[in-house]
């Protein structure tokens, strides 16, 4: 498989450390709010990640951190009169919503920041002795970014470059702009940890750095996440931990592009900020995520009320071909049919398509296509007019599924519109066996009006919604 290695600013062969194993960290979000439409892109890509890696073989352990203790969490406690651990906890259950309906699997290990700072105080404490940190007066410790000889080198700027855009907030005691916090020293009203250079809290950058070695090890095959992440985020853990463990961080950064909504930037200033709650409650979650898989990661999307129809308009094409599958399946006769071997291998050629796409650095769009290829071929080689068998039917299937699993598709079950779909159906075969013509009319005016296509075959009626 080939990555773009944002480090190196070229594709590579993955080439894990241990053969046949994937170590994968992935920035997970801050929480204190619900999770927007540009947090739901690197969810879901990275979930497409694990799962192609798995779906090649791979052992892959995944990591995605919670960040509950942050400064925009403690103001959002502020203004609900509350406490930091109130919010954190109560916005990781929301976002656990939200990612089981994007259909993202759960990471391995979500370790929150919280229950690392034990960690942190190490890491801190070792950088500082070795020179690459410093306390200051007012219990502020700071990263030495001068110290680091290599700083800059995910982010591909001199240092120089980089000082000319950094400044020193008031009440910061750093000796250079670029210095970055590890360690806060405590304020009024605000939680804290004891440590050696007295109560504070960590700094954002090191508790992934810490999360890291201590779920995964000093050296991790994959670290993923946002485009805006790799500076300063990425670059000072970086720094930060091949400072303090004197060897390599990350073999391969991946890094997805923004969203635009409606060609624009989103803000909440220019009013097209939009919470996955928000679209999911108007569109559905799967056609998000379909969205989020529909370009290739590292390009830029856009979204927009059209364009989110028309993700869910394409997975009605892709829902369609899998029910008129399972049709096919459940009426097909036993056996192989002459002729069928020869639908089997130019089915198969869309499952290589489809590799030879995710191997060219997680190709979902070309993925996608592959997909669709496949699902117009079955729609024109297997039809109810010329019953195929239940071997080739059922590998068809298994193979629709397989390809579409991998990219966490076509994961909606059976909903309450579907059943009472269905329950008319049946209304109308009993109108028409008691030759009730008025009453079976009615029902198919019914399920008309809700753009269900009946289709009656020898075998029963198949449906679909247009």
């Amino acid at each position: 498989m080939q990555i773009y290695n944002t480090l190196t600013r070229k594709k590579e062969e993955f080439v894990p450390i241990v053969p046949g194993e994937a170590k994968i960290y992935a920035c997970g979000p801050t929480v204190y709010n619900y999770i927007h439409i540009g947090n739901a892109r690197p969810i879901c890509v990275f979930d497409v990640l694990r799962r192609y890696l798995e779906y090649r073989g791979m052992k892959v352990t995944f990591v995605q951190n919670f960040t509950d203790i942050d400064d925009k969490i403690i103001r959002k406690a502020n203004e609900e009169n509350s406490d930091y651990l109130t919010v954190s906890q109560r916005y990781i259950e929301e976002y656990k919503s939200d990612a089981k309906g994007l259909n993202v699997r759960p990471a391995d290990v979500h370790p929150l920041a919280t229950e690392n700072i034990d960690g942190m105080i190490d890491m801190i404490s070792a950088l500082v002795d070795k020179g690459y940190a410093y306390p200051a007066e007012n219990g502020d410790v700071y990263f030495s970014t001068l110290k680091d000889k290599e700083y800059g080198k995910l982010s591909h700027q001199p240092i120089d470059d980089l000082k000319s855009g950094a400044r020193i907030a008031v009440g910061e005691e750093k000796k250079n702009p670029l210095d970055f916090a590890l360690w806060k020293g405590a304020k009024p009203g605000e939680p804290s940890w004891i440590s050696p250079w007295g109560k504070g809290r960590p700094g954002w950058h090191i508790e992934c750095s810490t999360m890291v070695k201590r779920y995964l090890g000093k050296t991790i095959d994959i670290h993923c996440g946002g485009q805006d992440l790799i500076f300063p985020h990425h670059e000072n853990e970086i720094a930060q931990s091949e400072c303090a463990n004197g060897v390599p961080f990350a073999h391969y950064w991946m890094h997805n592009g923004y969203i635009n909504v409606d060609n624009k930037k989103m803000s909440k200033s220019l009013g097209n900020f939009f919470t996955v709650r928000d679209v999911a409650e108007k569109y559905g979650y799967e056609p998000i995520r379909f969205l989020m898989i529909s370009a290739h990661y590292r390009t830029p999307i856009n979204y927009s009320a059209e364009i989110i129809g028309q993700c869910k308009a394409s997975l009605e094409r892709l829902y369609n071909c899998r029910g008129n599958l399972e049709f096919l399946c459940a009426h097909a006769p036993e056996g192989a049919k002459d002729g069928e071997r020869e639908i089997r291998r130019s089915l198969e050629s869309h499952q290589d398509k489809f590799i030879e796409a995710m191997e060219d650095d997680l190709n979902t769009a070309d993925a996608l296509s592959a997909l669709f290829d496949l699902a117009k071929d079955i729609n024109t080689k297997l039809s109810i007019s010329s019953p195929p068998s239940k071997d080739i039917c059922t590998f068809a299937l298994n193979l629709f599924n397989e390809l579409a699993g991998v990219l966490g598709l076509l994961y909606r079950g059976k909903n309450d519109a579907d059943e009472e779909i269905e329950k008319l159906i049946e209304e109308r075969a009993q109108a028409r066996a008691a030759k009730d013509w008025a009453k079976a009319d009615k029902i198919r005016d019914e399920l008309k009006a809700r753009r269900v296509v009946l289709e009656d075959t020898p075998q029963g009626v198949k449906w679909r919604v247009e």
